[in-house]
Parts: structure tokens; C-alpha cells; sequence
């Protein structure tokens, strides 16, 4: 059964930093692309960044580049998300995915695999 486990979210202020990591399990996904959306109260789920499966670039929301990094350990089956520079907009539970090809996408539905969320909070 595959299960992905995010954690590292909390309560900052506006210009702190956090970051965010998921554990997969089940399954290898170091050739799978995986990403990070987010949902604010009363909003839809938004795309954050994805990373391909191999090769290839991250693809970054125009609200967080330059501010967010995605990296991962394929040794130990985590991606993370460094998140600096927060923002109060950034405020929202943040789930990481895994998508069965090689490369990313922005669409959430292109995703089979999602984690619970970790709610990031951050205060003005």
C-alpha cells in the first residue's frame, strides 16, 4: 500500500522559514515525478512546484519561485519542500504527490498518490 507522509509544517511569522518533507512508503518513486500543491480555506487546490522523475527541471509557481526549493532523497524515498521568505499568503495545507511518470504536471488530477497535509500557518 503506498502512503505519503508529510510533516514540518507549524505557525510562523511573515519572512521565516520552513520546510516541509514527505515520506513515501510502499514503493519506489525515485523515476516518478512528485510535486506540492496547497489549498487555502475556501480556495482551490493550487499547484506549489513539481520535480520530474529523473532529468529534467522543477516547475515552479509564479507565487513561490525564487522562494521555494524542491529537492529529494531518493535513498530515502523523501522530497522536501525549503520554503523561505514566507509570506501570509503562503498560509494553507500543503500535500505532496506522486505522479507514475517521469515527468511533473500542474494538474492535481494527474497525480495517484497524495499525502494528508500539513497545514503552514503564517502570521503578518
Amino acid at each position: 500500500q503506498v502512503q505519503l507522509v508529510e510533516s514540518g509544517g507549524g505557525l510562523v511569522q511573515a519572512g521565516d522559514s520552513l520546510r516541509l518533507s514527505c515520506a513515501a512508503s510502499g514503493r519506489t518513486f525515485s523515476r516518478y515525478a512528485m510535486a506540492w500543491f496547497r489549498q487555502a480555506p475556501g480556495k482551490e487546490r493550487e499547484f506549489v512546484v513539481s520535480l520530474p522523475g529523473s532529468t529534467g527541471d522543477s516547475d515552479y509557481a509564479d507565487s513561490v519561485k525564487g522562494r521555494f526549493t524542491i529537492s529529494r532523497d531518493n535513498a530515502k524515498n523523501t522530497v522536501y519542500l525549503q520554503m523561505n521568505s514566507l509570506k501570509p499568503e503562503d498560509t494553507a495545507v500543503y500535500y505532496c504527490a506522486v505522479r507514475p511518470r517521469g515527468f511533473g504536471s500542474r494538474v492535481a488530477s494527474a497525480y495517484d498518490y497524495w499525502g494528508q497535509g500539513t497545514q503552514v500557518t503564517v502570521s503578518s
